[in-house]
């Protein structure tokens, strides 16, 4: 009986010291992965003083720059798993040649964006069909910041290397370093040398190209132990290879909402701007969420580094942390929903289609609580394959919601965030049933 009771006292506080690891983690992250809208957010108040054909070039410009960061996500992602699964495992320079290589591929993929985007700026913001005169704005602001493309990747290569290290603070301080910067510099510019929008696209790229060199430079400690700091493609592929199955998780994903939000804008005016309002908040909230998934990377990684055993339990215990949040938020917004709507828009129309939109809102954030921490779960697992196939497969599953909503008016907003709750319950039951299955067997990934 004593035998047992000391069993489970150790056993409980093994569990409290993997609560207070994951939140250690999750609060630096949360931080950090706030930084990039904040950039956006401050352009926007900015730019919005000039006038409304500069916000809307604004507005074309950061959503092509937003498709390129978030398609090279997989550096931060890819490098984090892989390197917290080597230092699991004990292996230090295999740890830190990750690190290396994931630096080499960030470089080549921004030394070709950049150019991208600087040189076809006018036919990619063609592509939004807006104005010639927001097209003009846009054109200007994206070639500006395609100097502060590469400079971001590699920030997220380097953000990798940190996390995969369990460093989360060296990117919160940079990159809170650099929303300030970008925040003092950015009225300068626009404002007191009267450089409009190429003044708020400048104070951007110094923001960027600052934290990118400080991020790197801070991420050195953590791969001085390479076995060589030149391109190798050993180690290259493997990342490559995770960036191409999740590259397709993340287009996938995009299609849903950039889809919810075209079906929207054919309903009606007030439905699209009702929409507007609910994915803004959606997206706001998911940071919080984002903040317990990224921490599942890197511990469940390097357990399985370490041979496996304690994965399925650092898995269940983001579950129950994201839980707890994601409850937590529900009952905040959907509570305040009306006030919420009102807080955005004066138009009666607006107000209750937003407010329906966000009492929908509230009750997806607990199965949104419960994909987004197996989410983490499963890149920590290496289970790219599975994520890029499965994200394909939710965005076929809710097509036939997408197609009712367009054929019966009276569906409406209801009828959007009915598909999109759809969509998160699929990712939550299939997500957890492939992470209980990976992480709970004997033979769990180790690389």
């Amino acid at each position: 009986m004593i035998a047992d009771n000391d069993h489970h006292s150790t056993r409980w506080r093994r569990l409290d010291t993997i609560d207070r690891r994951i939140l250690a983690l999750a609060l630096p992250a949360f931080g950090a992965l706030a930084a990039e809208p904040l950039y956006r957010l401050v352009d926007t108040a900015i730019v919005g003083r000039l006038g409304t054909e500069q916000l809307g070039g604004v507005a074309v410009a950061t959503s092509l720059l937003s498709l390129v960061i978030a398609g090279s996500n997989f550096l931060a992602y890819g490098t984090t798993q892989r390197l917290a699964n080597r230092l699991g495992a004990g292996e230090r320079s295999g740890a830190a040649d990750v690190g290396v290589q994931a630096t080499w591929v960030a470089v080549f993929i921004g030394a070709i964006a950049a150019p991208l985007l600087a040189g076809f700026a006018r036919p990619l913001a063609d592509a939004f069909g807006a104005s010639a005169d927001v097209i003009d704005f846009a054109v200007t602001y994206l070639r500006i910041s395609a100097i502060g493309v590469p400079f971001v990747i590699v920030g997220l290569a380097a953000q990798g290397t940190q996390r995969g290290a369990s460093d989360y603070r060296s990117a919160l301080v940079v990159l809170v370093a650099s929303n300030i910067v970008n925040a003092v510099v950015e009225p300068v510019l626009v404002f007191g040398f009267d450089l409009g929008v190429a003044g708020a696209a400048w104070s951007t790229v110094v923001a960027q190209v600052g934290a990118g060199v400080a991020l790197w430079w801070r991420a050195r400690p953590h791969i001085a132990d390479a076995t060589t700091h030149r391109p190798a493609w050993r180690e290259m592929g493997p990342l490559l290879g995770a960036g191409r199955h999740l590259l397709l998780r993340v287009t996938a994903m995009l299609v849903v909402f950039a889809g919810a939000t075209s079906i929207a804008a054919r309903v009606d005016d007030s439905t699209l701007a009702a929409h507007s309002i609910a994915i803004t908040i959606f997206l706001f909230l998911a940071l919080s969420l984002d903040a317990l998934a990224v921490p599942a990377q890197t511990l469940v990684a390097e357990e399985l580094g370490k041979g496996g055993s304690g994965a399925a339990e650092v898995s269940r215990h983001a579950v129950r942390l994201s839980l707890w949040i994601g409850a937590a938020l529900a009952v905040i917004v959907g509570g305040a929903a009306p006030l919420i709507a009102r807080a955005f828009s004066a138009d009666d129309a607006v107000i209750s289609r937003a407010t329906a939109a966000l009492v929908i809102l509230a009750v997806m954030l607990l199965p949104a609580a419960i994909a987004f921490a197996t989410d983490g779960s499963l890149i920590g697992a290496g289970d790219y394959q599975f994520l890029g196939r499965a994200a394909a497969g939710y965005l076929v599953a809710v097509i036939p919601i997408a197609a009712a909503v367009l054929v019966v008016d009276s569906l409406g907003i209801v009828g959007i965030w009915t598909g999109l709750f759809v969509w998160m319950v699929l990712r939550t039951v299939v997500n957890t049933r492939r992470a209980n299955e990976i992480l709970d067997a004997p033979n769990a990934p180790t690389t």
